[in-house]
């Protein structure tokens, strides 16, 4: 099977034109594939991938177009490509001791995405765990923050 060169976006899927076209495509023996792409990579812009139908498929957007779950990628008469984002994988993190001002300082230094929850904060996973870890390793050995998850 030939690799699917992919690289514009047609729309995304609830525009109300695309998706009657979708859904007309869906119940008229047309195929309606999902490509599916963790959210640490909906920045990169060429990359290889596959089809939950086993399509291979090759994005080669240009750097001022943005992906975003639901965006239609494909689209003829008997086959569309969607866009959709995999779970985010989040990092929580508990402030001890006062260390919640050390570790906002440090989440905001390295640009770490970031959400509120419980009391914790939930760094957005983009890198290697192991990345994130070892750069909270001594507010945790000092007792200042501690791992949840």
């Amino acid at each position: 099977m030939s690799e699917l060169l992919l690289d514009k976006i047609l729309g995304d899927r609830n525009e109300p034109n695309l998706a009657k076209k979708l859904h007309d495509l869906g119940h008229h023996g047309g195929q309606v594939e999902t490509l599916v792409v963790s959210a640490e990579d909906l920045p990169r812009r060429r990359f290889h991938a596959q089809t939950d139908h086993g399509t291979p498929c090759f994005v080669a957007l240009p750097r001022d177009v943005a992906l975003t779950s639901g965006a239609v990628l494909l689209l003829t008469d008997h086959r569309a490509v969607v866009l959709k984002v995999g779970a985010q994988d989040w990092l929580k993190l508990q402030p001890q001791n006062n260390g919640g001002l050390e570790l906002g300082y440090l989440a905001g230094n390295m640009h770490w995405r970031v959400r509120f929850e419980d009391g914790c904060l939930l760094v957005a996973v983009d890198h290697p765990r192991e990345t994130y870890l070892s750069r909270l390793h001594e507010l945790e050995y000092e007792g200042k923050v501690k791992v949840l998850g």
